[in-house]
């Protein structure tokens, strides 16, 4: 099995490079974010271990390009944050687990050991479907009926959060933390923009449209049929 551990504080990372080899695992170390996005897209790695804070690129923006990139490596996030909140987002960004600092190295090694084999019962999809509308996340495609269809970073997070919850009402304040990563502002209009463009894109041409408003709700992609 093959590591990558994400870390910053070195002396840290040192002793859990060491507990990790000892155990029968090969691990590879960085301590910059940039550094690790490289690691991530060039290598492969049975699971990562990430620092939340990190020069460069903090950890949860690791996470989340790893995920939008198709990447579904279990990735264990270490982080001296330990709300309730901090750990939501955590999870949210994309992360399996995650570990509050200080910790004990026996607790690190079980939780990965899970990770581990929650990895290998379960091998990761990489394509979303919703009636005639495919979505493919490795390749970073899409289309309906065949045709492919252009869209911008934002669009295709927003329609990859719609797909994975197909079916089911997706609320504005879903959507600003999940897509955005910022708190509800009922002022703002980003969401309306951008529903209404993704609406043009995959709607416009078909007799059944996927993507529907809900009234005093949200928006929810089902198929109509």
């Amino acid at each position: 099995m093959r590591l990558l551990i994400v870390e910053d504080d070195l002396e840290a990372a040192a002793y859990m490079v060491k507990g990790l080899k000892e155990s029968g695992y090969v691990a590879d170390h960085v301590a910059d974010g940039r550094e690790a996005l490289y690691r991530v897209a060039a290598e492969s790695y049975d699971a990562v271990i990430v620092d939340r804070m990190l020069p460069s690129v903090d950890g949860l923006t690791i996470v989340r390009t790893m995920r939008t990139a198709g990447n579904h490596a279990p990735v264990l996030i270490l982080s001296a944050l330990g709300d309730v909140d901090d750990r939501v987002k955590g999870l949210r960004a994309g992360g399996d687990d995650y570990l509050v600092k200080p910790y004990a190295f026996a607790e690190l090694l079980a939780r990965l050991e899970a990770l581990l084999r929650r990895g290998r019962a379960d091998p990761p999809d990489t394509t979303l479907k919703v009636a005639d509308l495919e979505m493919d996340l490795v390749a970073r495609t899409v289309k309906r009926a065949g045709k492919p269809i252009e869209l911008k970073p934002k669009e295709f997070a927003l329609l990859e959060y719609l797909m994975r919850h197909a079916g089911h009402v997706v609320t504005r304040t879903m959507l600003l933390e999940n897509v955005w990563d910022y708190s509800f502002d009922p002022q703002t209009n980003v969401i309306d923009v951008h529903i209404s463009r993704l609406r043009q894109k995959i709607d416009k041409g078909h007799d059944k449209p996927l993507l529907a408003t809900i009234r005093g709700a949200g928006y929810s992609l089902r198929d109509s049929n």
